[in-house]
């Protein structure tokens, strides 16, 4: 196992760099679920965090309150692949929400974006916008050219328990 010092920078630049990721969640009856999401993540050199926007009620809403773990998984075309094993939190301060808003508004292309593009998503306390924190348990990077060279490194990362 790598440090996250090293992997999560690493995860960082892959993630931002293909922007969607799949997330994965399960029901309360064990149900898998996976849908398209828009992470954007912060390392401030001692603890990785991401955020994604979502709408309140959503399927995932459900399989959150059941189990609040979820995964994330990004791939690019070249066949880079990260993901990120994580627990996860609603956001429920005006304060914490706004905070997120502007992390997208103002986050570094590709990930950075207008969160009003997104219908109901008028401004951070508008009742269609929900945030989610991340907080990674698992990290894995894994570079396309492991597979079609075999060069480059496999970085991962786990939790201490």
């Amino acid at each position: 196992m790598n440090e996250l010092s090293t992997t999560a920078p690493a995860f960082v630049e892959m993630a931002h760099r293909i922007v969607w990721a799949t997330a994965a969640t399960v029901s309360s009856t064990g149900q898998p679920r996976s849908r398209i999401v828009h992470p954007i993540w912060e390392w401030d050199g001692s603890e990785l965090v991401g955020w994604f926007g979502t709408f309140p009620g959503s399927p995932k809403t459900d399989d959150l309150a059941h189990e609040s773990r979820l995964s994330l998984t990004y791939w690019s075309p070249e066949h880079d692949t990260c993901t990120a094993d994580c627990d996860s939190r609603w956001v429920e301060s005006s304060e914490g929400r706004h905070a997120v808003w502007d992390r997208f508004l103002n986050g570094p292309e590709p990930v950075g974006f207008d969160p009003t593009l997104i219908p109901g998503w008028t401004d951070p306390d508008a009742p269609g916008f929900a945030v989610l924190e991340l907080r990674p348990t698992w990290l894995r990077v894994f570079p396309g050219t492991m597979l079609l060279s075999g060069t480059g490194d496999v970085l991962t990362w786990r939790q201490s328990q």
